[in-house]
């Protein structure tokens, strides 16, 4: 099993500010797993959040050639990549997508099928908006259905009061659309139920809220969930397996990012931990290609919420194959995760 890759630059159409930043690049890493002449790809981006820069990724990448060169299958190179928790997740979710891709491929069908859904249906995603001036974000809002998107994400969480004024502005603008809104941990959980119950005596109903205080309190979002009248999504309090059972009964849903927890195999172990607590599932990304993108693609299936438009932002995107531009997610039947360069 040969490991190699390539560094490329990824720039937005539009810097996204949210509560904690603001970004309007990241660079990104194509892994390449070559196996008996087949060629498996993955992608991870450099992420301030996740402690990941080029050099960091490079050099764990370095690391891992050795352990993998003596892999007999792609099997059991998933096997050795799991076995080590040392690996950074992001790192470890690359590798992973590029081995169930060339699974994938000498196989001869897509990965979703190795995923356990036999059947690929077209796939609503959310588009997300990031923190502006209310009739920016209205104008966005009204675009946005306007070219088909059904599911909005609004970032919030800098401001309470322009969040409730931002939020009201969307949904004149979005009547019939979808809204979830995202903090990013920048509310207390006293300003989360406020916010929520301003919005819902102004008429605005929400799909959900995701992850509107700071993480490592999950006694606090029980709190907030207890009298918050939206839904309530975990993000960065469900990275792992044992996290997602500690939140059973405290959250309504949790948000499976293959950056966070690892790839697509530790991602099956923690919607099966979802189901078996009685959670929703929602499966977010980072900025990222359609590379990037699509491993949680072929997971869609599992998920009641796809928030996978991390491609969609990007000034110009390297690969294709996952659609998204109007709203909907399509695959294209190919083996592996279906991308391509065009």
């Amino acid at each position: 099993m040969k490991v190699d890759w390539e560094v490329y630059g990824l720039e937005l159409s539009t810097p996204l500010r949210i509560s904690r930043s603001v970004m309007s690049r990241r660079d990104a890493v194509r892994v390449i797993v070559e196996h008996d002449g087949q060629h498996g790809h993955g992608e991870v981006v450099t992420s301030t959040y996740y402690q990941l820069d080029v050099q960091a990724i490079t050099s764990r990448l370095n690391r891992l050639r050795p352990v993998l060169a003596d892999a007999d299958s792609p099997e059991t190179a998933l096997d050795v990549l799991h076995a080590d928790e040392t690996i950074p997740a992001g790192v470890r979710a690359a590798v992973d997508a590029a081995l169930h891709d060339l699974l994938g491929l000498r196989q001869n069908v897509p990965a979703h099928v190795l995923l356990g859904t036999k059947e690929w249906q077209d796939t609503p995603t959310a588009y997300t908006i990031g923190i502006t001036a209310p009739d920016d974000a209205a104008a966005q809002a009204a675009s946005l259905t306007e070219r088909g998107f059904s599911l909005l994400k609004v970032k919030v969480g800098a401001d309470p009061e322009r969040d409730v004024a931002t939020t009201v502005a969307i949904r004149a603008a979005a009547p019939d659309a979808r809204l979830v809104l995202d903090p990013n941990g920048g509310w207390s959980p006293d300003e989360t139920v406020r916010v929520v119950e301003r919005l819902t005596a102004a008429g605005v109903v929400l799909d959900a809220v995701e992850q509107p205080i700071p993480p490592g309190t999950p006694d606090a979002l029980a709190w907030v969930h207890e009298r918050c009248p939206a839904p309530l999504i975990a993000d960065e309090d469900a990275a792992t397996v044992a996290d997602v059972r500690k939140l059973a009964g405290a959250v309504d849903g949790i948000n499976i990012k293959l950056a966070k927890c690892g790839g697509l195999r530790p991602a099956l172990d923690i919607v099966s931990a979802a189901r078996e607590g009685g959670l929703d599932v929602m499966l977010g990304c980072l900025v990222a290609s359609s590379l990037g993108i699509a491993p949680a693609v072929h997971l869609a299936g599992h998920a009641r919420w796809a928030d996978l438009d991390g491609h969609l932002l990007l000034a110009h995107d390297p690969w294709s194959g996952i659609g998204g531009e109007d709203g909907t997610l399509r695959l294209s039947g190919a083996p592996g995760l279906g991308v391509v360069r065009p």
